[in-house]
């Protein structure tokens, strides 16, 4: 995939609903082949609202893998995650370590050679609004590849 495309619409469609107000408040962009070897190391290839660590990005992407996703956590930053909705190509998870009332959420969506991460605060109306970036870019991304 075209390099200068993706971040083209990472800008476009990520980078400008992250941050206070926004409908996400990190999100992730991690080069994912399901079918490469394992010695070959995920890499962030997009990051907005987060630092985050490569290799908790790795340890995501081996949760991702083992195919367990009901019966592990995973973890982002500060918070450990439970997936709460697994969907054909992506799934859904509450943080089980926040501090804030209305909670926080994560959406986890593979897109081709790609696995985004969208991180966002509160609840069902939260995770709506954060679905329809997400979806944006994947419908995007998908649309270039084929």
């Amino acid at each position: 995939m075209e390099w200068a495309f993706v971040h083209k619409i990472w800008e476009k469609s990520i980078s400008s609903n992250v941050g206070s107000g926004q409908p996400l408040k990190a999100a992730l962009l991690l080069n994912y082949d399901p079918n490469a070897p394992s010695r070959l190391m995920s890499t962030i290839a997009e990051q907005e609202g987060i630092m985050a660590d490569p290799t908790e990005m790795c340890e995501l992407i081996s949760f991702v893998k083992r195919n367990k996703l009901q019966k592990e956590s995973f973890v982002i930053g500060q918070n450990q995650y439970l997936v709460t909705s697994i969907h054909e190509s992506w799934f859904c998870a509450r943080s089980m370590s926040t501090s804030k009332p209305a909670g926080e959420g994560a959406i986890l969506m593979q897109t081709g050679v790609f696995f985004l991460i969208g991180l966002y605060d509160g609840s069902i109306g939260s995770a709506s609004r954060a679905m329809v970036v997400l979806d944006q870019f994947s419908w995007q991304l998908n649309r270039r590849n084929h």
